[in-house]
């Protein structure tokens, strides 16, 4: 249904803007479909974390996370179901599960040194990651990209080690840890996704005939 009506508006734009082609109207379509499947998905979730008693830690790891979130990238599921189901997993579970786990001061440094030394790797990799709907093809875009998410991920898992409060602490740890989990060759290839900019560079050097 998404989908239609997203088609729809492209259909009505490309009518007023004869100059938009089947490429960029395809990249558009994807956009809107990203922009305006996240209404249910956030109204799903934070409805549930209401309902969970959990609705302020919800908040709370939406608004430290977004921005690592929006700089390292990620993969996209395919159907809008999934999408809703891995969002409000992703943004209840953490919350819900941080209220459980406490770690001693040493304990934390330890996982804070690790995750850091982890994510360092992983972001030298893969950051940004792409899809194949909306590849980051300018070299410049990913350079800038990759570099907010060091720094976003790093001043994350200081903020770990500094705040008191052990609950929003662990919120932020391990959104932080499983968001750059989703950005690694392991988590595309289980949701059946690839890495854009891989894919493009593949394409432009395959032989021609």
């Amino acid at each position: 249904m998404v989908e239609k009506f997203c088609l729809f508006l492209v259909d009505r734009m490309r009518k007023e803007n004869p100059e938009i082609d089947d490429e960029r109207a395809e990249i558009i379509s994807y956009g809107l479909q990203l922009l305006i499947g996240e209404i249910p998905k956030m109204i799903i979730t934070l409805v549930t974390s209401y309902l969970l008693g959990i609705f302020n830690l919800t908040l709370f790891m939406l608004l430290v996370s977004i921005p690592y979130r929006a700089f390292s990238g990620g993969f996209h599921l395919h159907t809008h179901i999934g999408c809703i189901i891995s969002t409000t997993l992703y943004y209840c579970c953490i919350p819900k599960i941080s209220n459980y786990i406490y770690f001693n001061s040493q304990t934390k440094i330890v996982l804070v040194l690790c995750a850091l030394i982890f994510g360092i790797i992983i972001i030298k990799k893969y950051a940004p990651a792409d899809t194949e709907n909306v590849p980051i093809l300018r070299e410049k875009e990913r350079k800038q990209k990759r570099i907010l998410s060091y720094i976003t991920y790093t001043l994350g898992l200081i903020a770990t080690t500094i705040i008191k409060n052990n609950v929003l602490s662990n919120i932020i740890f391990f959104s932080y840890l499983v968001q750059t989990i989703m950005i690694t060759p392991f988590a595309y290839k289980i949701t059946k996704n690839k890495y854009g900019f891989e894919l493009y560079n593949e394409t432009s050097k395959a032989p021609t005939a």
